[in-house]
């Protein structure tokens, strides 16, 4: 079945409500309600969409480098990456980290995609590396939920 990434505004809670993690995954992703309730300015939500299903949901931060030291200027963050809990384990996680140079060359102008991951989530770490993301070597040491990995994917090939 297709798989597509999808704008979202801060009117389609409706569209992602039944979108849930495990609860031992929520120290790390939160909770698409949560992203709702602290809608911060410069972050943009987006759905994953199977089908016509939404079956996750992530937020790119357009001020990533003016919150964390160790990104680009014109760099982007991805955060709050997260798969319903009864979707996990098909390989969607990893096929929209894939999707995501060219679906964000179509809506932003930036270089470099960053993220960070929580040491200890090891099944998020190995998403991300086969979606092509790499791992810097670096440490975020101010995670909320403890130490993160810091990665990037180089954006300017899907241009």
């Amino acid at each position: 079945m297709s798989l597509w990434l999808d704008p979202l505004s801060t009117d389609d809670f409706a569209r992602v409500a039944h979108i849930t993690v495990a609860p031992a995954q929520i120290k790390f992703s939160g909770t698409v309600a949560e992203a709702f309730e602290t809608a911060e300015p410069g972050v943009d939500f987006h759905a994953i969409v199977e089908g016509d299903t939404p079956v996750g949901f992530f937020k790119i931060d357009r001020d990533y480098a003016q919150r964390y030291p160790f990104a680009a200027p014109d760099g982007l963050g991805l955060r709050a990456f997260l798969i319903d809990h009864a979707q996990q384990g098909r390989g969607l996680a990893t096929r929209a980290v894939r999707a995501l140079p060219a679906y964000l060359a179509r809506h932003y102008i930036a270089s470099t995609l960053y993220l960070t991951v929580n040491l200890v989530n090891a099944p998020a770490i190995r998403c991300y590396l086969a979606g092509g993301f790499t791992d810097t070597g670096d440490i975020w040491p101010h995670g909320d939920a403890g130490p993160q990995h810091i990665m990037r994917m180089d954006l300017r090939t899907a241009r």
